[in-house]
């Protein structure tokens, strides 16, 4: 899959690079008239066309020239990086990056940009919650903008049939979005408007286009074709599962997994600590019972969860139990987290599934996941989040796999949702 960006401002598209780049994305942002690279091994390529200003014709012809060699490159999936406060020639270049796209392709355009102040509501643009239109953009010198009303604002410069799709359609979750959005098509419309106040309204809207079998042009000022790349890249393996292995027993942990699960509709494999938690027969019996379980829902479950911690589960009273197995506590604490990294080991190393890569939580879980999967370490290769990392493991059984690790106690609810995220696309891109 290759991505083209056209951006009528250098700036811009390279602030929408950045997003594709965080995403796992190999970019390049290319200079108004000069050409692509001859060598250089890109998923995304930004064209800036320096067109916000120019008369209309002159952007439609540098939007054209732009396609051409977009096409020429390979690009499978189109979007149009747009001003976050809508200037410049939008419904005119939109009109031609569609004219070079097959017929029945369809725009969808989301001007919010949640992390800058910019949402739309009710189809009305707010910059930190005040209308377009009264903000400083109504006194731009070259091209002031004086409504706030996005799908009329782009219907003056669009000869294509506008829609529009609601924030109440949107906040009902991706089918919902989904079904509002088939009835704009079957209402005739090319160029659907969209709202949007946050970035997790965003994701949902993309997730929902990849069902479209039409062409789908992102028009945004970021978020959009960053997450609808990303979404893209995740269904072009059709059978290719992340393992999530965690055995943190945090509270911020459960959080963080209740909205995985949320988010991703995966069942997980409850690992009872307890008969890890020794070194008598239960400890085997609980390994292989969580490692059959788990391998049938590899079969249906693209992200795999096995973890030892469950909502309400008592914590494993080690000190008793280490009286009872003549160990210390610290040694029954190792055989819980060994126990769960040997049912990694065991799915990891299963001929009958197709991993991409796989997600730890916890130090001690990770080094024993690389222990017993003979890992000489991971080669680190990117930061996803501070104390969270992405790199490949290096040597052992499962040599050159993705991987992320993150701390138990690191990040906010949304933490291992987005590293599974991006291990998904780092690994399928």
């Amino acid at each position: 899959m290759k991505i083209g960006v056209i951006a009528d401002d250098l700036t811009g598209g390279n602030a929408s690079g950045v997003r594709l780049a965080k995403q796992g994305f190999q970019v390049t942002t290319i200079v108004h008239s000069a050409n692509l690279p001859a060598h250089g091994s890109y998923d995304a390529v930004i064209m800036d066309t320096d067109s916000r200003y120019v008369e209309k014709e002159f952007a439609r012809t540098r939007v054209a020239r732009a396609m051409r060699q977009l096409n020429e490159w390979g690009a499978t999936v189109f979007t149009k990086r747009i001003d976050s406060t809508m200037r410049g020639n939008i419904g005119e270049e939109i009109d031609e990056m569609l004219s070079h796209m097959r017929e029945d392709a369809v725009c969808v355009l989301i001007p919010s940009f949640p992390d800058s102040g910019r949402v739309m509501t009710g189809g009305y643009l707010l910059l930190d919650g005040v209308p377009l239109q009264e903000t400083y953009v109504s006194k731009d010198p070259v091209a002031p903008i004086t409504k706030s009303y996005v799908p009329t604002l782009i219907a003056e410069q669009s000869k294509h049939a506008v829609g529009y799709v609601g924030l109440h359609a949107v906040l009902e979750g991706p089918e919902s979005f989904y079904q509002a959005f088939l009835q704009e098509l079957e209402k005739g419309k090319k160029l659907i408007v969209v709202d949007a106040v946050t970035n997790e309204q965003i994701e949902d809207v993309a997730e929902a286009l990849t069902r479209s079998d039409k062409p789908i042009l992102c028009a945004d000022s970021g978020p959009l074709t960053a997450s609808y790349g990303r979404a893209l890249s995740r269904n072009h393996i059709k059978k290719a599962t992340i393992l999530v292995s965690v055995g943190s027993a945090t509270s911020l942990t459960g959080t963080q997994l209740d909205y995985l699960i949320e988010k991703t509709g995966s069942a997980p494999v409850y690992v009872n600590p307890e008969p890890l938690a020794s070194y008598t027969k239960t400890w085997e019996a609980e390994v292989e019972r969580a490692t059959k379980e788990a391998l049938v829902k590899a079969e249906t479950e693209h992200v795999l969860i096995v973890t030892t911690h469950k909502p309400g589960q008592e914590l494993v009273d080690l000190k008793t139990k280490a009286i009872t197995e003549g160990k210390s506590k610290d040694a029954l604490a190792k055989r819980i987290t060994d126990g769960l990294a040997t049912i990694s080991r065991k799915l990891l190393t299963d001929n009958t599934i197709t991993f991409a890569g796989c997600f730890t939580s916890g130090g001690d879980v990770t080094a024993s996941v690389c222990a017993l999967g003979r890992a000489n370490g991971i080669a680190l290769k990117d930061e996803v989040m501070p104390l969270a990392a992405y790199g490949h493991f290096d040597g052992g059984y499962f040599d050159g796999l993705p991987v992320v690790t993150k701390g138990g106690l690191i990040g906010d609810k949304k933490a291992i949702y987005e590293c599974v995220k991006f291990v998904q696309t780092k690994a399928t891109i």
